[in-house]
């Protein structure tokens, strides 16, 4: 078996449990020569708190345990071993990614102090605290959408750009929170309207076609459709200086094209 080993002390601990950096690995050395394992790596947290976990990003917050998970994904490890699972974890929060981590590289954890423990054990109450892990994760993207949304309608609310793919006609700069006219696709919309008020009763694939034949093109390069001449059309207000973003409707801060 190929594995490497982790060890952890914090603060207090070292004085307190009697678990040294030195005695963990020395022991986790002796263990993995008496097993026949080959031992690739230790890697180390000082200082560091077993419940320690970031949790805007939902992970482990600790260098020595983030560099180990950057070697599992490199190399092909069955296991990472440590003087007893405290080390890796000592809140049932960090337990959960733990497991969430080394499940995802197919790795298991061998407790020198524990010998018979896994990871792949069914537990109810590892059941119990994946599932509320997951509420917690769905909890955290909904409470980032709604801050997002709540940004987007105030700005909507003062006319500003709320975000999303420019309206053909406009463009966004890298970096720049407004849009501008993209002058190119503002004669294409002029042309259009100007030939929808001198022919009024024209279909929409016969504005198309003229559009084509006076060699006007998408965004793409391409030949204009029946649909992308209504998608335009429908836009009037827009293109007039109007802005609206789901139910907001305010003078925009953009310039109007027609």
């Amino acid at each position: 078996m190929n594995v490497i080993g982790y060890v952890r002390v914090s603060t207090s601990g070292q004085a307190k449990d009697g678990y040294s950096l030195s005695y963990q690995q020395d022991e986790i050395r002796l263990f993995c020569e008496e097993q026949g394992w080959c031992l690739q790596e230790i890697f180390i947290d000082e200082g560091i708190s077993g419940a320690k976990v970031d949790e805007e990003a939902l992970e482990v917050d600790r260098i020595g345990f983030q560099n180990m998970l950057a070697t599992l994904v490199t190399g092909n490890y069955d296991a990472v071993v440590v003087l007893n699972t405290s080390r890796l974890w000592r809140s049932d929060i960090v337990k959960v990614l733990v497991h969430r981590e080394f499940k995802k590289y197919g790795v298991d954890v061998k407790s020198i102090e524990q010998p018979t423990y896994s990871i792949h054990k069914k537990d109810p109450s590892d059941f119990l605290i994946n599932g509320l892990m997951e509420l917690l994760d769905q909890y955290q993207r909904l409470e980032i959408a709604l801050k997002l949304g709540r940004g987007r309608n105030k700005k909507a609310q003062q006319g500003g750009y709320a975000g999303g793919r420019a309206a053909f006609g406009y463009q966004v700069q890298k970096g720049s929170k407004a849009i501008e006219v993209n002058e190119l696709q503002a004669r294409t919309i002029r042309r259009l309207f100007d030939i929808r008020i001198q022919n009024p009763t024209w279909t929409l694939t016969r504005l198309a076609v003229q559009l084509n034949e006076e060699g006007f093109t998408t965004q793409q390069g391409k030949s204009f459709t029946k649909v992308q001449v209504k998608r335009i059309l429908d836009r009037k207000e827009f293109y007039q200086g109007q802005y609206r973003y789901g139910g907001i409707e305010a003078k925009g801060l953009h310039q109007a094209i027609i």
